[in-house]
């Protein structure tokens, strides 16, 4: 359970770092709110839901099996599309973490903006992961266990320190910055933080007794994460840091504001080393898509290839060749468009729990979302609310000539010709994993 918990917890969080945004958009007192009332309706359903059909539909590819045996494989397909396309949003963002996390460190600022260095760097994270999950999910697990408590290790003393300067000054103020809070902002990056819960269920054929673990890390996994982003932020805001100062890696300015320069070295290497572990862990998340669509014909047989330990390396080296080929068109700024390609796939998710409730009526559930059908639909509405509104807060972000929200609507309607392009290539063919 240890290892799928630190990797799942990687996945949707890593850790404090990417919070910034929230309080330098909205301010302390909306920052807690936010953090603290968001879960429920956004991470709490979709744990739940993939609690349920992680433990009755326990197969590789995760969601993508989920969708496609419930309402067939054009909606298996639409699901994996729209995860893939978001990964290629959501990989863009850690590389380049890493990088703004180092150039923290005084000196490194200068030397890392010279010619192509941060390219190079966060080309450098793409290929460590790619090696690191070549030898396989066990080994990607145990790392994140050993990462999960390294990278929270330096916001233990962060703790420390704020809560002992809040006790000595008592400065602390719920004000938002400059009076005018930008709710839709925080609320967007929350979103962002607190989302990716189903990647874990990809890997559900390497998992052992899938059915009681995942359930088990789905519920501990969602109450960890609240409390990691909770406690910091309450803490930053009992020592009095004026809620102006943060903006992305301003948790080091904070550790020099507290502690000084021990704490700022300790805490931008471990949050550089959290970018890579949250990459780290999506890696071998999203490579096993399109493995697993390969195995139903709907992709080309080549990325069936696995290795002796499960690890589907044709696929793998795909995925990273495409990460890595996103790098410099700098996605970091565009998480609205990784929310709602994401959010769009977990509404289909919502709706295969729906569907088998009521065509699988006696599938075995070790374990269930509590109530009849009818509240599983009503927990799916949350999630459904916050996607409308993400696609409604990208209307003023533009992607080239095109507002943010048409851009995502656009890529997700590229999915059914996709498929259909994929079955005339294919044709209704259903391959055998190889593992040569």
């Amino acid at each position: 359970m240890l290892p799928l918990l630190a990797a799942t917890y990687f996945m949707v969080s890593g850790g404090p770092y990417g919070l910034e945004e929230i309080i330098g958009d909205a301010g302390y007192g909306w920052a807690l709110i936010i953090l603290f009332v968001l879960p429920f309706f956004w991470s709490l359903p979709t744990s739940l839901m993939i609690g349920e059909l992680a433990a009755a539909v326990p197969e590789e590819g995760g969601f993508y099996a989920w969708v496609r045996r419930a309402m067939g494989p054009f909606w298996g397909f639409q699901e994996a599309w729209l995860s893939l396309a978001a990964s290629i949003f959501d990989m863009a963002i850690y590389p380049t973490l890493f990088v703004t996390y180092l150039g923290h460190l005084q000196g490194l600022d200068t030397v890392l903006q010279v010619g192509h260095r941060e390219l190079w760097i966060e080309l450098a994270v793409v290929i460590v992961a790619t090696l690191w999950n070549l030898r396989g999910a066990v080994a990607v697990g145990h790392s994140s266990v050993v990462m999960w408590f390294v990278g929270l290790s330096p916001f233990f003393v962060l703790l420390g320190a704020a809560f002992w300067r809040g006790l000595h000054t008592g400065s602390a103020t719920l004000a938002p910055p400059h009076g005018h809070p930008d709710l839709a902002a925080g609320i967007l990056v929350a979103l962002w933080n607190y989302m990716g819960w189903d990647n874990a269920s990809t890997i559900a054929g390497e998992v052992e007794e899938p059915q009681r673990t995942y359930p088990k890390v789905m519920i501990t996994a969602a109450l960890i994460t609240m409390a990691t982003y909770l406690l910091p932020v309450t803490a930053v805001w009992f020592a009095g840091i004026a809620p102006e100062q943060f903006s992305t890696g301003a948790w080091v300015d904070a550790a020099q504001n507290l502690v000084g320069y021990p704490l700022v070295l300790a805490l931008t290497l471990v949050a550089a080393l959290d970018s890579l572990g949250n990459f780290n862990s999506l890696t071998m998340s999203y490579t096993r898509l399109p493995y697993a669509m390969a195995c139903d014909g709907l992709l080309p047989k080549v990325l069936t290839r696995r290795l002796t330990n499960g690890v589907p390396w044709v696929s793998l080296l795909v995925c990273a060749l495409g990460w890595s080929l996103a790098l410099g068109l700098k996605f970091d700024r565009l998480i609205t468009v990784d929310i709602s390609l994401w959010g769009l796939s977990v509404l289909l998710e919502f709706v295969a729990l729906v569907k088998l409730r009521i065509t699988e009526p006696k599938l075995p559930r070790p374990f269930r979302v509590p109530g009849p059908t009818w509240v599983t639909v009503a927990l799916g509405c949350g999630p459904a609310v916050f996607v409308v509104f993400a696609l409604w807060a990208a209307r003023t972000e533009r992607v080239g000539p095109l507002p943010a929200a048409l851009f995502s609507l656009g890529i997700a309607a590229c999915g059914p010709p996709l498929y259909a392009l994929a079955r005339w290539k294919q044709g209704s063919k259903v391959y055998l994993p190889s593992k040569l």
